[in-house]
């Protein structure tokens, strides 16, 4: 069994990559340690460097269609990870996630229609809807016991006739909740009910911690597949986000066939030929791949835990259930968001996500990508940790 190495720190400035060579537009500075974009720092596993450089060695790259070999990948990943056997014709490309829900927005809902999202969330589920000129109606997630929740008595509180989507995040981001099954039923219950679409995004479903299992929305019950889109995409996984190789799949007849052919007609089921290559190879020669590089992020998580519990107690983790995403719980500083920014910012020469850029609900909170080399992580915690030390109304 070959041995992986994620603790290679790859010099990435100067390639065009958004997490480094973007940080003077977002951060006003150059210098910051990135940990914001959702894109790791690993080396793109060789399985799938060398599949793209084979496919290079032929001169024509014209249009491609998507190969029974890329198929059957998908088919067979999705089996062996979730148990959840789907058929050929349920697939679709889909030219990215966001773009993703912003296509089935545009297509089953119209200008003033409602669409519900859960805050804290992934900031696009707001920005697309609202770019979209729909209206964004929030069903905040509610924290019971430290642990976040779905408030459904919320939920149908807030349905009226004008709601049309409930856009679900699934692993959650940026609290990497695991969602039980019988949540995401109760969910389909109520969606079913009232007629709802829900769109769900499952990008970070294969970042799993055991003992977690992810349930796909469409597999929890008849209604859950009657009333339901869902995205995935191998790009966090094996981190080939520039290679746009996202898939939609859609279990019912009537929402596939006309999604599918809105897709067709805008020609936005067709891939590329790197992101076919990419993805067939990834599933089939990457599961070994996967496992190791997700106990070197569980382990990050794990690090960067005991670091702040020793060093920093006042930021907490919130214990991640997948992803390489960390969402830490600043409210015990008692600083005002903005002098949080700063302290991170300013004085540690850190960039990490702000908080309220995921919804109101996320003040007092950051988003951390862990999805790098330890030592990096060390740097950054002991950067935090320093500059913390240094403010006085810490010892207050």
């Amino acid at each position: 069994m070959k041995t992986y190495r994620f603790d290679e720190i790859i010099e990435r400035r100067g390639t065009d990559c958004l997490k480094y060579d973007s940080l003077e537009k977002y951060f006003g500075k150059k210098d910051l340690m990135p940990f914001w974009v959702a894109d790791m720092d690993f080396r793109t596993p060789d399985f799938i460097l060398d599949a793209l450089k084979k496919r290079c060695e032929h001169p024509v790259f014209g249009y491609t269609r998507p190969s029974e070999a890329y198929t059957e990948s998908i088919l067979n990943w999705v089996q062996t990870l979730y148990g959840w056997d789907i058929q050929a014709e349920w697939l679709s490309y889909i030219p990215g996630v966001v773009k993703g829900i912003a296509l089935a927005l545009e297509y089953f809902t119209r200008p003033g229609d409602k669409v519900i999202i859960q805050p804290p969330v992934y900031h696009p589920f707001r920005i697309v809807p609202e770019s979209l000129h729909r209206q964004v109606v929030c069903n905040p997630l509610k924290l019971v016991n430290g642990v976040y929740e779905m408030d459904f008595d919320q939920l149908e509180s807030v349905i009226d006739k004008d709601c049309k989507a409930l856009i679900l995040s699934s692993p959650h981001n940026p609290a990497g909740i695991v969602w039980k099954k019988e949540t995401l039923q109760t969910l389909a219950e109520i969606c079913c009910r009232h007629h709802l679409l829900v769109i769900a995004d499952e990008i970070h479903a294969e970042m799993v911690y055991p003992p977690y299992t992810h349930h796909p929305f469409p597999t929890v019950s008849d209604r859950a597949a009657e009333c339901s889109i869902t995205l995935m995409a191998p790009s966090k996984t094996f981190n080939i986000a520039g290679i746009v190789s996202s898939y939609a799949i859609v279990p019912n007849d009537a929402l596939r066939r006309a999604f599918y052919a809105f897709l067709k007609a805008g020609e936005f089921n067709d891939g590329t030929v790197f992101a076919y290559v990419a993805t067939t190879a990834a599933y089939v020669h990457g599961e070994e791949w996967r496992r190791q590089m997700l106990n070197y992020v569980m382990e990050n998580v794990t690090f960067a835990d005991a670091f702040l519990k020793e060093h920093l107690p006042q930021i907490k983790v919130y214990p991640p259930q997948a992803s390489f995403l960390v969402w830490l719980d600043c409210r015990d500083l008692g600083w005002p968001q903005q002098q949080l920014i700063r302290l991170i910012e300013d004085r540690a020469g850190l960039a990490f996500n702000n908080g309220v850029m995921f919804g109101k609900e996320g003040t007092g909170y950051v988003r951390m990508n862990v999805g790098c080399s330890r030592l990096l992580i060390e740097e950054a915690l002991y950067r935090l940790k320093n500059a913390a030390d240094r403010h006085p109304d810490l010892k207050s």
